[in-house]
């Protein structure tokens, strides 16, 4: 009898602890929750703490069951994967610049090692000996090195479309038809602006090689300097070096915009492209996870610094690009996109085929093939 009143004892004191267990998660202090997303990974599986309790909690698994509910909250997961990326000292990289500042913190997907280069030669050769794996580059070298590596590279998106200007100083440009018989200083010879250039003008019915005579320079700094010293000067310019010469030059003013000026004369639905996202083949194909987790960073930088442009013209100071003042009146001109997938090939293609009709070498000698475009 005294064994079975102690059995009832024990009985009794087991249902308490079980009771008051359950009352617990009602004390749960939202303002913790940001600690599940320092560690999204396996922590549901790890939530067994009770394994070190008595095995009569097995008698009551109807609680624990209901405990991990909160982790289909949790933020998608670091890759593990350290990406090689690299930009150019531009509108290229301006859309990483909060890309960049979470890989610092810890808070991207991938983990990033970054270079950052003054042209594109400095970027290719490493490309090309597998030493980076995403780069960001003119619009028309992916094209180029895809044709160059038999289809070794691919492009996973655009990521700048017009940020081509010409700018004037003691002239009167009111359209592409008055840069007829003008000295037009520039850069980016063999790439975009020079293919952007040559384009518009000859839809505008000039001769690039007889109506206009272009001085190419190697950076924009040198086109800058030359304006300085001359009482009247045109000069095509990105951003945002253009923002920059309109902050040291007196009187030089934003004459055209390549963009509104390409629109105007399309007739295929083309658009101008600055500059896209290449990927090494063999790291998509290796690494597909990080590709995709990649392309969500800069989605998520992109958008960012377009919502944000006080905040972003600080983050573009800080890796040297420009200062944040030039920058905050820049980036609204620098159209930053992140486009991918079938949109991303129906423009590239577009673009493509002006370049092509103008010059077959300005993307390889040949369009490239459907494999060109990645599809994730």
């Amino acid at each position: 009898m005294k064994k079975n009143i102690s059995l009832f004892l024990v009985i009794l004191m087991i249902l308490g602890l079980v009771a008051g267990c359950a009352q617990t998660p009602a004390v749960s202090d939202p303002t913790q929750a940001p600690a599940v997303t320092e560690a999204p990974k396996s922590e549901a599986t790890e939530v067994p703490a009770s394994e070190d309790k008595e095995p009569e909690a097995t008698e009551a698994p109807a609680e624990p069951t209901e405990v991990p509910a909160e982790p289909t909250e949790e933020p998608s997961a670091k890759t593990g994967v350290t990406v090689r990326l690299a930009g150019l000292k531009g509108p290229t990289t301006i859309g990483m610049v909060k890309l960049l500042e979470d890989n610092e913190a810890g808070n991207t997907l991938n983990d990033y090692e970054f270079t950052m280069a003054a042209a594109a030669d400095e970027i290719t050769p490493k490309f090309i000996k597998g030493e980076l794996d995403i780069v960001a580059v003119p619009a028309n070298l992916g094209a180029v090195l895809y044709a160059n590596t038999e289809g070794k590279v691919q492009q996973i998106a655009v990521n700048t479309l017009g940020v081509i200007y010409i700018v004037a100083k003691g002239e009167e440009i009111g359209s592409v038809k008055d840069l007829a018989g003008k000295t037009i200083y520039a850069t980016g010879k063999g790439a975009t602006p020079e293919y952007a250039l040559n384009h518009i003008l000859t839809m505008a019915g000039l001769d690039p090689e007889k109506d206009v005579t272009i001085e190419w320079k190697s950076e924009p700094t040198e086109v800058v300097a030359v304006l300085k010293n001359q009482d009247s000067g045109v000069a095509m310019l990105p951003q945002p070096f253009a923002t920059v010469a309109s902050t040291q030059i007196e009187g030089l003013t934003t004459a055209i915009d390549l963009t509104d000026a390409w629109n105007e004369y399309s007739k295929d639905g083309s658009m101008l492209i600055t500059a896209g996202i290449l990927v090494r083949k063999a790291f998509a194909e290796e690494h597909p996870e990080a590709v995709k987790a990649f392309l969500e960073d800069f989605a998520a930088s992109t958008a960012w610094v377009n919502e944000n442009v006080d905040a972003a013209a600080e983050l573009v100071e800080k890796q040297d690009i420009v200062k944040a003042p030039i920058a905050k009146k820049a980036i609204p001109l620098c159209n930053l996109v992140c486009i991918t997938g079938d949109e991303m090939k129906t423009a590239l293609q577009g673009y493509f085929k002006v370049l092509f009709d103008l010059n077959p070498k300005a993307v390889g000698g040949a369009m490239p093939g459907d494999d060109y475009y990645y599809a994730g």
